[in-house]
């Protein structure tokens, strides 16, 4: 499972996938590679640094810096890279390190976090593959099923129930976009529309529609500003965020992708001020990439897009027909239950152990985002064999970094608690949540 988990796009995707539709993995993956930007996805500089086994510069950001400071531990939490230190890549330049541009963004946008440089320096080089959190369904699911006892009877029977009322209220979109993944193509307005209605009742569509739109902004614009960063190495990730703070008020204290769900109008708008030249395509893309992966994602490798229905399925047939979205359903549901705080590390936990262990037998010590290389990167906290230096920062006027106080800490293989996670916060830049780094 974690080996389909990571994506290498410096390798053509030849992964199982369902029968009956209509473009293949490959020739997507073709396509992206063709788009003006497609060259960063094999070849940016985070990537070419983590193959090389030379040393790397990673910038991390902290809410808890006299905590780590008290026990000298640095722990890994939860979200888009599993169970790794969240971190973004520094680069050595004359006169300091400077921060990619999502690195420069998060500065930007989180003033109240102290900001970490961190050195990891491998034991050699580690292959391009990326933890992609879109492709953890099947892990969620098993998860779910192997720590039951943890459970109560109503817990248990509340999750089952909930997530296959959730995918039967989101059946006739859900059938719709099989439809259109086999080459049905419906109105790519109306599909937007229904994509966004559906989004509430199964909120891991919000996830995918916010992925797919950053592919599509990331990979095709084609302004001044994203060719300097492509010019640098970098995919131009500030295009991102730019669209989830402008689509979701709020987002920038509560970053809660369930709540990304912009119908036709409101997205050609959103496209229409961050890159005017992509918005006369943008629905018919969502509608073809979307529909395309939320099929290779959802369905078992054995099914068939263009025989497959989600109308009227109980819990086990929703394990066979789509194991990995109802993984994905519970986990979301999850979350929210009362005792969650309580069941965090039992059920986090175990996730972690598994990706460090994949991670340690790939010598993998820096894991990274793999749907997009937007600068994404964490620390592997259980790999024996790099070692990691750790300083607090001064940003400069110029927005570069300096180490100044070295800080007798390392990294350890253990999830941060619930209440130290920083990524979703409230209005003072308190902790509010739980999905994120530490």
């Amino acid at each position: 499972m974690w080996d389909d988990a990571h994506t290498d796009h410096t390798r053509t995707d030849d992964r199982p996938e369902p029968a009956g539709l209509a473009v293949s993995s490959a020739a997507w993956q073709s396509r992206l590679r063709d788009s003006p930007n497609g060259h960063l996805l094999a070849r940016n500089t985070m990537t070419d640094r983590i193959t090389s086994g030379r040393p790397l510069h990673l910038l991390h950001t902290t809410v808890a810096l006299d905590a780590i400071r008290a026990t000298g531990h640095l722990y890994a939490s939860t979200g888009c890279l599993a169970a790794a230190i969240y971190c973004t890549p520094l680069t050595p330049e004359h006169g300091g390190l400077r921060p990619h541009n999502l690195g420069a963004h998060l500065l930007e946008h989180r003033p109240w976090a102290a900001p970490l440089v961190i050195e990891i320096a491998p034991d050699g080089p580690a292959p391009a593959e990326g933890i992609d959190y879109l492709r953890m369904g099947r892990i969620h699911l098993d998860t779910f099923l192997t720590h039951s006892s943890y459970l109560t009877a109503a817990e248990h029977h509340q999750l089952r129930t909930a997530a296959v009322t959730a995918i039967g209220r989101a059946a006739p979109f859900l059938d719709r976009a099989m439809a259109n993944a086999a080459g049905h193509r419906t109105d790519p307005e109306t599909f937007v529309d229904d994509l966004a209605a559906a989004v509430p009742t199964l909120p891991f569509l919000g996830y995918l529609y916010f992925e797919v739109l950053s592919e599509y902004l990331m990979l095709h614009s084609t302004t001044g500003q994203t060719k300097a960063y492509a010019a640098q190495g970098e995919l131009h990730s500030r295009l991102t965020k730019d669209l989830a703070f402008a689509a979701v008020d709020g987002m920038a204290t509560l970053f809660d992708l369930a709540r990304f769900h912009p119908a036709h109008q409101q997205l050609t708008a959103l496209i229409d001020r961050i890159d005017p030249a992509l918005t006369r395509d943008v629905t018919t893309y969502t509608r073809d990439r979307l529909t395309h992966l939320l099929a290779v994602l959802s369905l078992d490798h054995h099914q068939d897009a263009t025989a497959c229905t989600f109308h009227h399925r109980d819990f086990d047939e929703l394990a066979r027909l789509a194991p990995s979205l109802l993984g994905q359903t519970i986990y979301r549901l999850t979350r929210p239950l009362p005792r969650y705080p309580d069941l965090y590390l039992a059920l986090e936990q175990s996730k972690a152990l598994a990706a460090w262990t994949h991670w340690n037998t790939r010598k993998i010590s820096t894991p990274f985002a793999g749907f997009l290389p937007k600068g994404e990167i964490g620390i592997n906290p259980s790999y024996p064999n790099a070692t990691c230096t750790i300083w607090t920062a001064h940003v400069d006027h110029r927005g570069l970094l300096h180490p100044q106080e070295h800080l007798d800490v390392r990294p350890i293989p253990r999830l941060a608690d619930l209440n130290l996670t920083a990524m979703r916060r409230d209005t003072t830049g308190r902790a509010a949540g739980h999905l994120a780094a530490q």
